[in-house]
């Protein structure tokens, strides 16, 4: 009979693009016993790449071990244990070479996929952290330097909630489609420049909430504590955005995990400018931006570019928090484009929506990869 081996494999970056690094370790599945572990700083790429990554060598570990094994792997990231189960489509053409090569390594027979929480699997995540610290020194990570096991088996996990609990009334679906994961899209409170209407994204200041801002953003999280269904909050890292979720999760009793990947557009030379000030002088540079999603303001960002990046962001937290209805501050474009993608709409509908600050809109994701738009910004707790 042939053995089982379990590969737990990870990957991270600190950016989103960003440096990024993998870890994949190899146990006996009876008896636990570590057989060998794996970690590489790869440079700048995405937390998925960097999964994938993790993911393949693992499996070559394995090869290098027992080639006719059966293998268990067992990962926190929902995307890759789906895509690779074939129960997702892999859409992203980041992925899908990658995923052709993890089946080449073993026959597909041989190897199943799980979720896991990502406080089970310690090891891989500090694995794939000593690669990336390795890689910030200039170094390759070192298996004699290594300490992940002994920080793994030393740290006490944290209790998981194995049953995500149910969405809340009004952004519920059907129960036969299953537990969707749900992102309750709250804008920040308003800031000075948003009063002004100027371009005010990440590329300029950053500035913080208004005192208006400030009392948007407690009727914000009272209306939220009052729905008592937010798992957990993650924040865009600017200022306006940090001071919202803060608010609210202090509310809440929970943390803030910030993801760049949030961040609002890069306006470049637009940033502080009203619209009516760009249109006098950057007429042709405004038309061209307004009429494709390609174009950019100078020195700035494209909408196709934050659709990458958002959407790299969407899939890596449903990944995180499957099941779970998780509360995203962040801005006006990142909160836009996730409904245009939730609903399959053309990027211009991007200029047909109207987003409020402090307003509160839902979307949920399937395990079939299908979207459903719950709520559109509500304002009904600013009234």
């Amino acid at each position: 009979m042939a053995r089982t081996l379990v590969v737990e494999a990870d990957g991270g970056s600190r950016g989103n693009p960003g440096p990024a690094g993998y870890g994949a370790v190899v146990r006996d599945a009876a008896t636990g016993e570590v057989l060998a572990e794996a970690a590489e700083f790869i440079g700048t790429h995405t937390n998925n790449v960097a999964e994938y990554r993790g993911l393949i060598a693992g499996l070559r570990a394995v090869h290098g071990i027992d080639p006719q094994a059966r293998v268990r792997v067992r990962m926190d990231s929902k995307l890759v244990v789906e895509q690779m189960s074939g129960r997702w489509k892999i859409k992203h053409p980041d992925m899908r070479p990658l995923a052709a090569e993890a089946k080449t390594v073993l026959p597909p027979e041989q190897v199943t996929y799980e979720w896991i929480p990502r406080e089970k699997n310690k090891h891989a995540d500090r694995l794939a952290n000593e690669a990336m610290d390795a890689g910030k020194r200039g170094e390759q990570w070192q298996p004699g330097r290594s300490a992940a096991a002994l920080v793994a088996t030393a740290t006490e996990p944290e209790p998981v909630d194995e049953a995500p609990k149910a969405p809340p009334v009004g952004w519920a679906a059907a129960a036969d489609l299953g537990t969707p994961t749900t992102f309750v899209l709250v804008r920040h409170g308003e800031t000075p420049l948003t009063a002004e209407k100027r371009f005010s994204g990440s590329g300029g200041d950053d500035p913080g909430l208004s005192e208006k801002g400030l009392w948007q953003v407690r009727r914000v999280a009272d209306a939220l504590a009052a729905r008592g269904t937010v798992q957990a909050v993650v924040s865009s890292p600017l200022a306006r955005c940090r001071q919202t979720a803060q608010a609210v999760a202090d509310r809440l009793g929970l943390d803030v995990r910030v993801d760049e990947g949030l961040r609002e557009t890069d306006f470049g030379a637009w940033e502080g400018l009203t619209f009516a000030e760009v249109k006098e002088r950057y007429p042709e540079e405004l038309d061209a931006w307004l009429g494709s999603a390609k174009a950019a303001p100078p020195g700035g960002e494209s909408f196709a570019a934050v659709a990458r990046r958002v959407s790299l962001a969407r899939d890596k937290l449903i990944a995180r928090h499957p099941g779970r209805t998780v509360l995203l501050v962040t801005h006006v474009t990142p909160i836009k484009t996730l409904v245009r993608l939730a609903l399959g709409a053309p990027p211009e509908s991007l200029f047909r929506m109207e987003l409020s600050p402090a307003a509160v809109s839902a979307v949920a994701y399937y395990g079939d990869g299908n979207a459903s738009l719950r709520l559109l910004n509500d304002t009904s707790h600013l009234r």
